[in-house]
């Protein structure tokens, strides 16, 4: 990979804490913009508490998302640290935010003011409910979106309960579009030459996801509902159990399930009306799945998906997170690198998804102790030992 990468020379602020915003400014980083996070002193991200597990001192969950950051420990709500932290702005092109709606304003750092100086900042607020609208008060929590955004009343089995999605969701999708907003907003400031507010909803963000279950109730009125692993449109398409461990089996089309059944022993069901489109399988696929079922049961995972992938037939292991991370196909797009971590030594980190031809992302460091790089950006700003001292004894820093 060729660097330098995208975003080398553009400089972030990062005031946010968790994963929304934190995961946005990593993927920024990760592209080569330099992020600075700004963290309370003494306390840091809420994330640098959260666990077990830890590793020596430092929290799995925030190693997970601060790769590519200078800490820098700042209480920019005394007076002297707020002027610190507009020296920062001053010097950045965004600043990425995600307290609630308003307490920036209440600091006097909110867009609107800020925007008077730095006319051509790009300033991001992340929130569970966006800057306006009659609940932009609330805080946003992952599982609660999940809840309020529908995407929960469609996972879990039919006649159960509903259930959450394993991955804070809503949280990481709200991190993508900040990051897209962002990349927009830069590129609409080598237009115009100006700056803009990028106002990032994780409801929004779970509501765009709905996609065709959605759809179905602004089309017909009607409600998706649970379906476990099924799929509502497709069958079969669901999880069966092999020998060895749950697969599953996607059958996308009338032309695979006509090279699944071969495949299967399981011809006589193409001359079977209720199976003969798509269709008619969803409508039976009560009396389909018994008829699949033994079938699969009767070999590996392996012996499956090395049949059914050579007569194209999409399929899979479920695998633990500790047998993804460990296939092949991983290793080779460089979704795990090793960084030299401040206190930790060597470490393993997660790779960048997004993949350019020319100017690619690069993990350059791990994530940072707590006030790692204080001192360092402070003497940036032309502050000396003696005044990055008083700093500290005053708990600014």
């Amino acid at each position: 990979m060729s660097e330098p990468g995208p975003l080398t020379g553009l400089t972030i602020v990062d005031l946010t804490r968790v994963l929304s915003g934190p995961y946005c400014t990593m993927l920024l980083g990760d592209m080569g913009a330099r992020v600075i996070k700004v963290e309370q002193p003494g306390r840091g991200d809420d994330t640098r508490a959260w666990g077990p597990p830890f590793v020596g001192t430092e929290s799995a969950y925030f190693l997970s998302i601060n790769r590519n950051k200078e800490s820098v420990t700042l209480d920019f709500k005394s007076d002297e640290g707020r002027r610190i932290l507009q020296q920062l702005i001053h010097n950045a092109d965004v600043v990425v935010e995600n307290f609630r709606p308003g307490a920036m304003a209440r600091l006097g750092l909110d867009y609107s003011t800020l925007a008077q100086q730095h006319p051509r900042l790009i300033f991001c607020s992340i929130s569970g409910f966006g800057q306006d609208g009659p609940r932009r008060d609330q805080p946003g929590y992952d599982a609660v979106i999940q809840a309020e955004g529908g995407l929960m009343s469609v996972t879990g089995d039919p006649d159960g309960r509903a259930y959450r999605v394993g991955i804070a969701v809503t949280d990481m999708v709200a991190g993508l579009l900040a990051a897209q907003g962002i990349l927009l907003a830069l590129f609409a400031r080598e237009r115009s030459g100006r700056g803009q507010h990028v106002d990032i909803s994780m409801l929004d963000g779970v509501i765009s996801l709905l996609s065709y279950h959605a759809s179905i109730h602004l089309t017909t009125g009607g409600e998706s509902g649970r379906v476990g692993n099924r799929h509502a449109t497709i069958a079969p398409y669901d999880t069966f159990t092999a020998s060895d461990g749950e697969l599953f089996l996607a059958v996308g089309n009338d032309d695979q399930f006509q090279r699944f059944c071969p495949v299967a022993g399981l011809e006589h069901l193409l001359t079977d009306d209720r199976f003969k489109t798509n269709p008619l399988r969803v409508a039976n696929e009560a009396a389909l799945r018994p008829l699949i079922a033994p079938v699969l049961l009767r070999r590996t995972r392996g012996e499956w998906i090395r049949e059914l992938t050579a007569a194209g037939v999409p399929c899979g292991a479920v695998r633990t997170v500790a047998e993804a991370l460990s296939d092949p196909q991983v290793a080779a797009r460089h979704m795990i690198e090793e960084v030299e971590h401040a206190v930790l030594g060597s470490m393993k980190v997660l790779g960048t998804p997004i993949k350019l031809s020319d100017t690619g992302p690069s993990i350059r460091s791990a994530p940072p102790v707590l006030g790692q790089h204080t001192d360092a950006v402070l003497g940036e700003l032309g502050l000396g030992a003696s005044d990055i001292a008083g700093l500290r004894s005053r708990n600014v820093i």
